[in-house]
């Protein structure tokens, strides 16, 4: 269904039409992979922060700053989505002994495997593209980096 039949409304131009075609399709993109993490009681950026500390578990010294340059979401306040991934024992944080003002962060195994068994939450993320061959999707990529500059 296009844009103007699924949110009944009219645009301005093209580009109006593409910016607003862009966020509502983000946002539903967005609300099923929200639906498939809060059946783990996990928000967007707690997962996000876990599957970042999966990635680099070989590296030595992750601090809060390493986490936050590779958040998906630059505004989020990793120190309290530590904090609370820390209380459900999903992250090990310890004091740096370089420097004591920083913190090292480690996924610990309780953390490991809640990603492992969410691993079809990966799946079904997958699943909302394929109604586009891989060619289209290759295409969709460029374009999406050509706007981001």
């Amino acid at each position: 269904m296009n844009i103007e039949a699924e949110i009944k409304g009219h645009f301005r131009n093209e580009y109006h039409k593409g910016i607003i075609n862009l966020n509502y399709t983000v946002k539903q993109i967005a609300y099923q992979f929200y639906k498939t993490l809060k059946k783990h009681e996990l928000t967007e950026q707690q997962y996000n922060v876990l599957r970042v500390l999966r990635g680099f578990r070989s590296e030595s010294n992750i601090s809060i700053g390493f986490v936050k340059e590779r958040m998906l979401d630059k505004n989020s306040d990793v120190s309290r989505i530590v904090d609370k991934l820390v209380e459900r024992e999903l992250l090990d944080r310890k004091e740096c002994p370089i420097d004591r003002r920083q913190k090292d962060l480690k996924i610990t195994d309780k953390g490991l495997t809640l990603l492992n068994e969410m691993f079809y939450c990966e799946k079904e993320v997958d699943n909302l593209l394929t109604n586009l061959s891989i060619e289209e999707v290759k295409q969709l990529n460029f374009l999406l980096d050509k706007i981001r500059g």
